[in-house]
Formats: structure tokens, sequence, C-alpha cells
């Protein structure tokens, strides 16, 4: 399973970014997918998940302003973000289970300014 995650890069508040995460070596349209992210000192979080036939659900405080999606037939997941605040600052990953094994991508990292 290879996944890499792309998009990030240095954004001002209030900006809006889709965050991408392409997978290889997996029946991708076969597997729950999932975004999380982890700020500088913190924990790594739960942003949101995406089921294999597009359900989603997302962590509370992720609601109102993230929005995850895919697109099967290329292999891709994505994160839309909108009105970005300095505390969205973080590396961003994608991440799936495979076999009772997860796997990590590469994350991107976001920086927001204020």
């Amino acid at each position: 399973v290879q996944l890499q995650a792309s998009g990030g890069g240095l954004m001002q508040a209030g900006a809006s970014l889709t965050l991408t995460c392409a997978a290889s070596r997996i029946m991708f349209g076969a597997y729950d997918m999932a975004w999380y992210r982890q700020a500088p000192g913190k924990q790594r979080e739960l942003i949101a998940s995406i089921s294999s036939s597009g359900e989603t659900n997302y962590s509370d405080p992720m609601k109102s302003r993230f929005t995850i999606s895919r697109d099967n037939a290329k292999n891709a997941l994505y994160l839309h973000m909108s009105i970005l605040k300095p505390k969205d600052t973080a590396v961003y990953s994608c991440s799936t289970v495979v076999r009772g094994v997860r796997h990590w991508g590469q994350g991107t990292l976001v920086t927001v300014s204020s």
C-alpha cells in the first residue's frame, strides 16, 4: 500500500485548500479511507473518514469547515478545508486499514498564518 498526500503549503487565514491523497498498490475502491492531522507538539487526531461506498463521518470540531471525498476511478482521496485558521497548522496524512494493518501516507504540511 502506498499513500501520498499533497497540496499543503503556506496559507492565509480565511483561505480554502484542497488536499489530495494518491493511493497505489491497493484496490482503493474497496477500502475505507481517512484523513488525520498532527499539529506541532500535539497528538495525531482524526479529521474525517469515508467508507468505500462514500459514507462520511467527521470529528465534531471538523464538521463545519472540512469535507472529505474520494474518486475511486482516480484512486484519490480529497480533503477540502475552508476558512482556514492558524490552529489548522499541522501535517495532514491519509490512512487506511488493509487486512488489519493501518497504513499511513507521507503527510503534507499546511501552515496557516494570521
